[in-house]
């Protein structure tokens, strides 16, 4: 079977307590509903769960949304790592696409959706990051940027594209909710675009815009 990995990659500083964060926890049952009452969607892809903070915990292990109940929810707390999240993140997708192929699966270059509504707070997240990108399961990284959130390094992080929220026209809590609902529709969309017989390649369905945001362009140097 041909498996299309997605991780989510959230900040769970102490600035995104309140508001921010219970919009991300009100929006996981939403999105874990539409693709897991979806077999064509369920079945082609998967799905993890990642906080950072001053570390970065996988939440959620890669799974087929199909067989979990529910997900688990994010708790804002601490400092903002970049370099802790990319270092799980790697770590993951090693471990996850060794696995699928060892279970005979055929597995898609993985999906990164990475928020944060701040700038990092740790030094050597630009060669953890090099580190990622340079890596051979390389995801492909969509990265988002509220609040706080430095649009040039948003920038940065994202390798296939780039959201800011814009300024004063929507509150954190409101970006979150479009934010989540860009996701689901990224899976859902992408996810139907492989063939049935697996043939053939993916088309990475990103919105081209997201109410709320603004999107960056990535090749401006």
């Amino acid at each position: 079977m041909q498996i299309l990995p997605f991780y989510l990659v959230c900040d769970e500083s102490g600035s995104m307590s309140g508001a921010p964060i219970e919009a991300i926890n009100n929006a996981l049952p939403d999105l874990h509903q539409e693709i897991s009452t979806n077999p064509t969607v369920a079945d082609k892809t998967r799905f993890a769960l990642i906080g950072f903070s001053d570390d970065a915990k996988v939440l959620q292990p890669l799974v087929d949304l199909s067989e979990l109940s529910d997900l688990p929810a994010l708790a804002a707390g601490g400092v903002t790592s970049y370099g802790q999240a990319f270092r799980v993140l790697q770590a993951c997708i090693e471990t996850d696409v060794t696995d699928l192929k060892a279970e005979g699966h055929e597995v898609y270059r993985p999906v990164a959706f990475f928020l944060s509504d701040g700038v990092p707070t740790d030094d050597g997240w630009e060669e953890t990051l090099r580190e990622l990108t340079e890596s051979r399961y390389c995801p492909k990284i969509i990265a988002f940027g509220i609040g706080e959130a430095d649009t040039a390094t948003i920038s940065r992080v994202a390798n296939f594209r780039a959201f800011m929220q814009q300024d004063s026209a929507i509150s954190p809590a409101a970006a979150l909710r479009e934010f989540a609902a860009s996701l689901t529709r990224s899976i859902v969309r992408s996810a139907s675009s492989i063939s049935a017989d697996g043939r053939g390649d993916f088309t990475l369905a990103v919105d081209d815009t997201v109410p709320g945001f603004q999107t960056v362009a990535l090749d401006k140097l």
